[in-house]
């Protein structure tokens, strides 16, 4: 059986990662989206195993020593990580996989995964960026201003990416990133 493809699909919080991946498997439904554990408490709607499996700090931590992550990072003083064991599997079974991570999971990927085609979204601008944020109403002004410096740092690596979509207009950004891992 032919080898799977793995997919990287990153950017700042807020960025619209989460809408560009439901819209894309919405139309693609051989994608595999790969969930990812971490320590955070789950927002509303969200539901354990399907957008993360919520874990304790103890128990994320044994998975870091027992090198069962892809890749991991802590993130606004959460453990962000992808288990391994179902990625393997999914990409020997010829699926194509797609991983919505950080930006500095991402990055490691390019060491684990050299092969895997890695894209970043981009927001039209800071202020943009701010203001989806803020709409989002899911934090606390401190982790806002957090999330935006860290967006700063984060959209200076932008350019090490496979590449970069800018997420302005929605429909737009999804028909880019449907042709880039289609047409590869």
């Amino acid at each position: 059986m032919a080898s799977g493809k793995l997919i990287v699909l990153t950017g700042p919080s807020g960025v619209g990662k989460g809408t560009l991946v439901r819209a894309l498997l919405a139309r693609r439904p051989e994608l595999y989206l790969s969930v990812s554990a971490t320590t955070r408490s789950p927002r509303e709607g969200e539901i354990e195993g399907k957008d993360y499996y919520f874990l304790n700090k103890s128990a994320f931590e044994t998975m870091i020593e027992q090198n069962q992550l892809l890749e991991w990072a802590e993130y606004a003083g959460n453990y962000y990580g992808t288990p391994l064991t179902k990625v393997e599997e999914k990409i020997n079974q010829g699926l194509m996989v797609l991983l919505e991570i950080e930006v500095i999971g991402a990055t490691a990927i390019k060491k684990s995964f050299p092969d895997a085609l890695r894209i970043f979204v981009l927001p039209p601008s800071l202020e943009e960026l701010e203001h989806r944020l803020r709409s989002r109403k899911t934090d606390a002004e401190a982790a806002i201003l957090s999330r935006l410096e860290r967006a700063k740092e984060e959209l200076k690596v932008s350019e090490e990416f496979d590449k970069r979509i800018v997420n302005d207009d929605l429909e737009v950004a999804l028909q880019e990133l449907e042709t880039t891992i289609f047409s590869n």
